[in-house]
């Protein structure tokens, strides 16, 4: 690696890790976690910065010094961008990271640079049985994922930035349109399916991981909230949530299971939602957003895998 290379990393452990291996470069962390709350299209101007200030205080009583600390320190960074020959994005395979990745890239093309951008993506690696994230890599492994990191094409370039136009517009039908659409992103796809599965579903009012938390209640011997963050964690696929979003999913669904004998088991309601028998979409109702699009605007339809305008 040259010294003129920027490394924009997915998160404080990532980057104690590349340090760790001494490589050359500079490093931004992008601590961020886009995949929830309102966001615009222009990164980091004063108006995405102050909405992402408001939802992280009102939704997880973080202080806006906090956010400046931790964010707007680091972006400020990358106001340097047009003194590096090239970036490299260190990103993971799930939502929560290619959300992250897609306005990184989306803010490195609005301030109209042209130095080559790569990814260095976590995923699938050969003889392991799950999906690995880039800090549960071993040192060899990292390097190896960097030595084959991918160049980012003009025509990659133009999708990422057309994909977080349409995320922060209310346009989530044109996005799963993108689910067919062939990049270099190699996860994009399962990504972009994985959030459209965010919306409620249209039989039950819950989405994918509301209903797989109380499939995890149903399956084991739960003890603990604690417990069952720890196995929402482990079993939610391509979503990448941390334990704060769980841990807020979890508060949410108190109406659908009770401790009973020291275990967590599904109330009547529960047991509804399992076997679609009732609607609870009012019960969940609230003013969630991801992106530019009101979380409860829209319904997934399991049968047709569409989403469907709610009246």
């Amino acid at each position: 690696m040259g010294d003129n290379t920027l490394h924009i990393t997915n998160g404080d452990s990532l980057t104690e890790r590349l340090d760790s291996l001494e490589l050359d470069g500079d490093l931004v962390i992008w601590r961020e976690m886009l995949c929830e709350g309102p966001t615009l299209k222009e990164v980091g101007s004063q108006a995405f910065i102050d909405a992402r200030k408001t939802f992280f205080k009102d939704t997880y009583n973080i202080p806006a010094d906090d956010y400046e600390n931790k964010f707007v320190s680091e972006l400020k960074k990358l106001s340097e961008l047009n003194t590096y020959d090239e970036v490299i994005l260190w990103f993971e395979f799930d939502l929560f990271c290619h959300i992250n990745m897609l306005a990184a890239i989306s803010y490195i093309i609005q301030q109209k640079n042209t130095m080559p951008i790569y990814i260095v993506c976590s995923g699938w690696v050969k003889g392991e049985a799950q999906l690995k994230a880039l800090s549960e890599l071993t040192d060899e492994q990292l390097v190896t994922h960097y030595e084959k990191k991918i160049q980012l094409a003009p025509e990659d370039l133009k999708v990422a930035y057309h994909i977080w136009q349409l995320y922060c517009d209310e346009k989530p039908i044109e996005l799963k349109a993108e689910i067919k659409k062939s990049s270099n992103f190699k996860y994009l796809s399962s990504c972009i399916r994985a959030h459209i599965e965010r919306f409620p579903n249209k039989d039950t009012g819950l989405n994918s991981l509301e209903t797989n938390i109380l499939k995890l209640i149903d399956l084991y011997d739960i003890s603990s909230v604690k417990q069952l963050c720890g196995y929402a964690l482990n079993h939610q696929g391509y979503y990448g949530y941390g334990d704060l979003q769980v841990n807020r999913m979890i508060k949410a669904l108190k109406p659908f299971f009770r401790m009973k004998g020291g275990q967590l088991v599904l109330n009547t309601k529960g047991k509804n939602v399992l076997d679609g028998s009732e609607n609870y979409y009012d019960t969940l109702k609230d003013d969630s957003s991801y992106g530019g699009t009101h979380k409860y605007s829209f319904l997934y339809n399991p049968a047709s895998h569409e989403l469907i305008k709610h009246s």
